[in-house]
């Protein structure tokens, strides 16, 4: 007998990482075919917030090389994708409610399903949100410098995020290597495999490693354009 009988339907674990490879691509592929754009027009304080980013951080919308734009595409599109994951938790959370309060058959796998869903999207949007500008910055002196003296001191701290990122790669790859070979899974009842989990750790500290070089690329790209026109 199953440990799972009588719970109801009980969403599979080789279909929940599967809709969750497909989906996004698939979403991605419609909006192309129907010219929809990827990006959510502004509203008008959003507009003011990125015009007062990109005074305070002068290499936000710095187009940079090919090789920086191959990894700005990287992180912008794994953003993308990552992000379109948010509508399975809506949909699934709704089938909760319903069997829960209509037919009174809670199930042992969406919530599960869900926190594990944003966990991954947390662990995967850091190189997209370095990409806009978006990490926390402690600016109390860094907005006191000149334009000049905010890129030169992001080439300067960008030794300090490079440790971080390294540290935070090397960790990932030995927490994933681990879990891969004991082949590990959740605690729950649903038990789903845990180590494609800790493999987006890995992936989002390198999609973050490569949205920091892209970013110290530009950076002393800018510094020395700022110091040309000086």
């Amino acid at each position: 007998m199953s440990d799972l009988e009588g719970f109801g339907f009980v969403l599979p674990h080789w279909m929940y990482w599967g809709w969750l490879a497909i989906m996004p691509l698939i979403i991605m592929w419609v909006m192309k075919r129907k010219g929809i754009s990827e990006t959510v027009p502004l509203t008008p304080d959003e507009e003011l917030a990125l015009k007062l980013l990109a005074e305070s951080d002068p290499v936000i919308h710095d187009e940079g090389n090919r090789f920086t734009q191959v990894l700005d595409w990287m992180n912008e599109k794994s953003g993308v994708f990552v992000a379109l994951w948010t509508v399975n938790a809506v949909v699934i959370y709704f089938y909760e409610v319903v069997m829960r309060y209509l037919f009174n058959m809670p199930t042992i796998w969406v919530h599960e399903a869900s926190y594990l869903l944003f966990g991954m999207q947390y662990l995967l949007a850091g190189g997209f949100a370095l990409l806009h500008g978006s990490h926390v910055r402690v600016d109390i002196l860094y907005v006191k410098l000149p334009a000049r003296g905010r890129v030169g001191l992001d080439i300067f701290t960008s030794v300090f995020f490079f440790i971080f990122a390294l540290a935070m790669t090397g960790t990932a790859l030995s927490f994933f290597a681990n879990s891969f070979e004991m082949a590990e899974t959740t605690v729950e009842t649903w038990g789903v495999q845990y180590y494609p989990v800790k493999g987006m750790m890995l992936l989002g500290s390198f999609l973050l490693l490569l949205a920091g070089i892209s970013k110290l690329i530009k950076d002393i790209r800018t510094f020395k354009k700022m110091g040309a026109a000086a």
